[in-house]
C-alpha cells in the first residue's frame, strides 16, 4: 500500500525526499568535516605547546649571559606560555617597580618583577619592597618576584608574609623546564636548602 502511494503520490512526495536526502548528506558531510578539524586544531595546540616547552629549555647558563632586558622577554615568554594573557613587558626607566604586566590564566592581574642577577648575589628585601608598591600601583591581584639567584632568609619570610610568588633560580629552572608558573605557588618559600646547601651554593658561585 505504501508503494502504491509513493508511486501514486510521486511527483508530489519527490522533492520532499530529494531534500532531505541532501540534507542528511550534507549534515553528515558538516559533521564529519567539524569533527576533523576539532581534531587538527587539538593535535595543532598540543604540538604548539610542546615546541614552546622546547624553546624554553634553555640551560641557566645560557640565562645567565642575557641582558636584563632579554631575560624580561623569556620570563614574558614563559608566562604567555602557561596561559598568561594580556602579556606585555614594562621594564625600563619609570617602570614603577614593574617588568612585566598580564593576567593569569583564571583571570587574576599579575605584575612581575625580573632580576637577572650572579648567581652569588641574594635579593634583599628592599627589592620585595617595591614590588610591594609595584602591586598597589598596577592594582594586581599576585605579585611574582623572578631571579636567576636566591632571596636572603628575610626576604624569602618577606615574600610568603605579603603573598609574593618568589621564583628563586632553582624554580626558575624548573619553570623554563615545563612547570607551570601557578605550579611554583605550591613550592613557594622551599627549595633554598639548609646551610649545607648554602655552602655548597657559595662554593658553586663564588658568594
Amino acid at each position: 500500500m505504501a508503494l502504491v502511494l509513493l508511486v501514486i503520490f510521486r511527483a508530489s512526495v519527490w522533492p520532499y525526499l530529494t531534500a532531505g536526502l541532501v540534507v542528511a548528506a550534507a549534515a553528515g558531510a558538516g559533521w564529519r568535516l567539524w569533527r576533523t578539524d576539532r581534531s587538527l586544531r587539538g593535535r595543532d595546540r598540543r604540538w604548539r605547546q610542546e615546541e614552546a616547552v622546547a624553546a624554553g629549555r634553555r640551560t641557566l647558563a645560557e640565562v645567565d649571559a642575557m641582558t636584563g632586558t632579554q631575560f624580561e622577554e623569556l620570563v614574558a615568554g614563559l608566562c604567555r606560555r602557561d596561559g598568561c594573557t594580556e602579556v606585555r613587558r614594562v621594564g625600563g626607566a619609570g617602570d614603577n617597580g614593574a617588568d612585566v604586566l598580564g593576567r593569569l590564566p583564571d583571570g587574576r592581574t599579575m605584575v612581575v618583577q625580573c632580576k637577572r642577577y650572579a648567581p652569588s648575589r641574594a635579593v634583599p628585601n628592599r627589592e620585595l619592597r617595591d614590588l610591594l608598591g609595584a602591586r598597589v600601583h598596577f592594582r594586581a591581584d599576585v605579585a611574582v618576584f623572578v631571579t636567576t639567584s636566591r632571596f636572603t632568609g628575610p626576604s624569602e619570610k618577606f615574600a610568603l608574609e605579603h603573598d609574593i610568588l618568589a621564583v628563586h633560580r632553582d624554580h626558575l629552572g624548573l619553570w623554563n623546564n615545563g612547570a607551570s608558573l601557578l605550579s611554583l605557588r605550591e613550592v613557594n618559600g622551599r627549595g633554598q636548602g639548609d646551610a649545607r646547601h648554602r655552602n655548597r651554593w657559595k662554593q658553586a658561585y663564588g658568594g
